[in-house]
């Protein structure tokens, strides 16, 4: 944001804004010589937008995408052995997904892929070549998360963040988790009200048969 850090300081030092201090904007460009070879001309809006895939496991589709480095070595190996992008991408993602925090060795990716051994060894030495230039722990996009420690407690990227106050319910009922607690209280000093009370009544009932008793014992003496 440093374009618009300057043009905010020019503004409040010169007073008006200079044609100089402008925040870039991209050019559009028009008359793009591979336009037509990537759009072709020829759409039509199919009949049903959304098609939904059937939930089995035959069905599934890998997390990883290629991207055009991935193509141009895809490209490249076809030549020599039979792959296909969607059987690149399938084994990316085993061997991402067999991963931790470090890379899995040949003969571990051996055990994980089901391909030909000089297939296996070739993608193997470009995912570990790719895996090393690349900056995150994955080539695998994945949501940031907030980690146990707190360390990331001022991280802006950090998703899903865990709870940190009182969990609230729905205000028109009052059913908070305050009142849960005071209606639990309010109970349990009833039900020891109660006990008192019949306790209270028991001795009540034997003071009045002592009574009773003594009053016995006198008339016969």
């Amino acid at each position: 944001e440093h374009h618009l850090q300057r043009a905010i300081s020019a503004q409040q030092v010169y007073g008006e804004k200079r044609d100089n201090m402008v925040i870039p904007v991209p050019e559009a460009e028009s008359n793009i010589a591979y336009y037509e070879s990537i759009y072709p001309g020829e759409f039509k809006m199919p009949k049903q937008l959304i098609h939904i895939q059937p939930f089995s496991l035959d069905a599934e589709q890998p997390d990883y995408d290629m991207d055009s480095e991935d193509e141009i070595f895809v490209n490249k190996l076809k030549k020599r052995m039979d792959i296909s992008p969607l059987q690149f991408e399938e084994m990316i993602d085993r061997l991402e997904k067999g991963s931790g925090q470090q890379p899995v060795s040949l003969p571990e990716a051996k055990l994980l892929l089901k391909e030909d051994d000089e297939l296996i060894r070739e993608v193997y030495e470009y995912w570990i070549k790719k895996r090393k230039n690349c900056r995150g722990p994955s080539l695998i996009p994945a949501v940031k998360q907030e980690k146990r420690d707190g360390s990331s407690t001022n991280d802006p990227y950090v998703a899903f963040r865990r709870r940190t106050e009182k969990m609230q319910t729905r205000k028109n009922r009052k059913n908070d988790e305050a009142s849960y607690e005071k209606m639990l209280k309010l109970r349990r000093d009833l039900s020891r009200a109660v006990t008192i009370l019949e306790m209270i009544k028991r001795r009540e009932k034997s003071k009045r048969e002592l009574l009773h008793l003594t009053l016995e014992i006198m008339e016969k003496r």
